[in-house]
Formats: structure tokens, C-alpha cells, sequence
């Protein structure tokens, strides 16, 4: 599949490039020093930040793509009443707020939602979620709907607003220093040291995969097994199965059709199909025989210092 090569193609010229392609970053040097002055401008004019007068925590990264923050999020946000969560919605075929769901309640479908926004809403039963492009608007919703703790998804970079940011590092760190176009930074490296707290994987927290079909676990998987998924850095699903697990990946948030399950069905006869969560909420219509669902959970190391997180939900 010509997208798919295209998509490892970009993810290991932004995190681990080859020779050919540090050629290439290097030539889009001068693109990236005018990326950076923008940045830096836009934060130099966030001097003043907007206090909506309750804890707004953003979980986010500063590489392009997933480093976990849905997982995290929901690790974060599950024990705690009140709670709102907030994202841009990327990947749905709406536009504007909506409340997705209220205390549990889900008022939209995945169309509307986005992959991200349907899987905290069946992960947080207790929480509501708002997708909208303006944050602001949709911290001003989670007020309106009686939220006393709001968790923005993937804000860092949302400068004017007063929050705790809670920044996620990657187990291996990319190649590829630079920042966009160059590489796969948002941000310079050294913005880690920014923000309140930065959580590593495979030092602070891991990711606990165990597999189930149709709600039930199993204990083993098939010899014949594919990945189907539309995440960042699809890859990095393989350190989680057998070594002769094959991989489909889509660009990220992609909406699949009825025609690519028809070709990976014909082209995986008898394979069982693993699928992420974040899949999961968009490939449960299409009724895929075999299909088996990676689910993902969050362990905490249990020597992580969260006190200042408390004590700033506390004020």
C-alpha cells in the first residue's frame, strides 16, 4: 500500500531519519528557524493568561504524534468527580463545540466525536467531554455544565491559558533533534524544563496491553495475527506481540471505509485483526469477524511524586 509506505516514510524521517533523509532535514533548516520565531513570538504574546478560577490540567508532548496522553488522561481523570475533558476532536467530520457526553451519558456518534473523543467517553463514565476548536469556549461549556476540574487534551502549546502542564516523554527518544519541518519537535527539547511536571515512559509510567474479544481476555494469541490500526507511529504497537505479527497502519485519525476492511479481509483470510481503542470506536459498524482488541492501561510507578498536581487541584 502506497499510504501506508508514505506514513512510515514521514514517521522515520521525523524521529529516525536515514542518512538520505538528515540530508533533507538539513536543507529545511531555514524553514524551521522561522517555525521557531513564530513559536516564540506566540508565547511572548501570551504574557497574560487567562484564570477561569478552577484547575485546568493539560496533559500534552512536544513531538508530533502520540507519546500517550489519551491513556494518561483517562489513568488521571477516572477517579475524580466533576470532571471535564477537553480536545480539538481531530479526525471528526464536524465542526464547532459539542458535548459528547455529560456524566457518563454519550450524546453524539464517533462521527461527531472523533476516534479520541468516543474513547474517553466510554473510558470515563463519570466525566464529560467537549470537543471544540476554541478551547476557551469549551472551558467555558464545562463551567456552564458544573465541571470543577477540566483535563485539556494536548494543550502545551495553548499558551494564554492558566494551567498545570504535564508534559509526556517518549521510552526512546527521537533521533531527530530539530524542530518541525526538520524533525518531529513542536517545541525545542529544552521546553521540558517548562512545565510543572514530565512524566517518561518506562521510567515514570508503562503501558500494560492485554487482549480482548468481545469483552472477554485471552490468555494466548493465534499464529496468524495482523494490526489494524489509524494511529501516530503505528509501530510501536509491535513491542506488544509476537515478532510475526503483521502491520496495517493508516495516517492518524483516519476514518476507515467499508472498502478497506473489505481488502484487508480479503488479503488477511483467516487472520485475527488486533486493533487499538482508539480504532476500536470506529471499526465496531463494520462487524469484522475475529477482531480482537488491544486494550491499554497505565501503571504508575509507584515512587512518582504527584503532590503538586494535588495541591494544585486542592486550591
Amino acid at each position: 500500500m502506497l499510504k501506508q509506505k508514505f506514513n512510515i516514510w514521514i514517521e522515520e524521517y521525523l524521529f529516525f531519519p536515514t542518512p538520505f533523509q538528515k540530508i533533507i532535514s538539513f536543507l529545511l533548516i531555514p524553514f524551521t528557524l522561522i517555525y521557531m520565531i513564530i513559536i516564540a513570538f506566540k508565547r511572548m504574546s501570551s504574557s497574560r493568561k487567562l484564570d477561569f478560577g478552577i484547575p485546568i490540567i493539560s496533559i500534552g508532548n512536544i513531538i508530533v504524534g502520540g507519546s500517550g496522553k489519551t491513556p494518561i488522561t483517562i489513568a488521571l481523570a477516572k477517579d475524580k468527580d466533576d470532571v471535564a475533558v477537553i480536545l480539538r476532536g481531530y479526525g471528526r467530520k464536524s465542526q464547532g463545540l459539542y458535548v459528547i457526553s455529560q456524566n457518563g451519558k454519550i450524546l453524539e456518534d464517533v462521527e461527531t466525536s472523533g476516534d479520541e473523543a468516543m474513547l474517553l467517553s466510554n473510558a470515563l463514565p463519570k466525566a464529560s467531554i467537549i470537543v471544540s476548536e476554541d478551547r476557551v469556549k469549551a472551558i467555558l461549556k464545562a463551567k456552564e455544565l458544573g465541571c470543577k476540574i477540566v483535563f485539556l487534551d494536548d494543550g502545551f502549546s495553548k499558551y494564554h491559558i492558566n494551567k498545570f502542564d504535564i508534559l509526556l516523554r517518549p521510552r526512546k527518544e527521537p533521533e531527530n533533534i530539530f524542530c518541525l519541518p526538520s524533525g518531529g519537535y513542536r517545541e525545542a527539547k529544552m521546553m521540558y524544563s517548562t512545565a510543572n511536571l514530565v512524566l517518561k515512559e518506562g521510567v515514570d509510567f508503562n503501558r500494560v496491553v492485554k487482549f480482548k474479544k468481545e469483552g472477554k481476555l485471552l490468555e494466548e494469541l493465534p499464529s496468524k495475527i495482523v494490526i489494524l490500526t489509524a494511529i501516530s507511529k503505528a509501530k510501536r504497537l509491535l513491542d506488544f506481540v509476537p515478532s510475526y505479527c503483521e502491520l496495517i497502519s493508516f495516517p492518524d485519525h483516519y476514518n476507515f471505509t467499508k472498502l478497506d476492511i473489505e481488502v484487508v479481509e480479503k488479503s488477511y483470510k483467516d487472520f485475527t485483526i488486533l486493533t487499538t481503542a482508539k480504532d476500536f470506536v470506529k471499526l465496531e459498524k463494520f462487524h469484522i469477524k475475529n477482531l480482537v482488541l488491544m486494550d491499554l492501561e497505565i501503571e504508575f510507578k509507584e515512587n512518582i511524586d504527584f503532590s503538586a498536581l494535588e495541591n494544585y487541584i486542592k486550591i
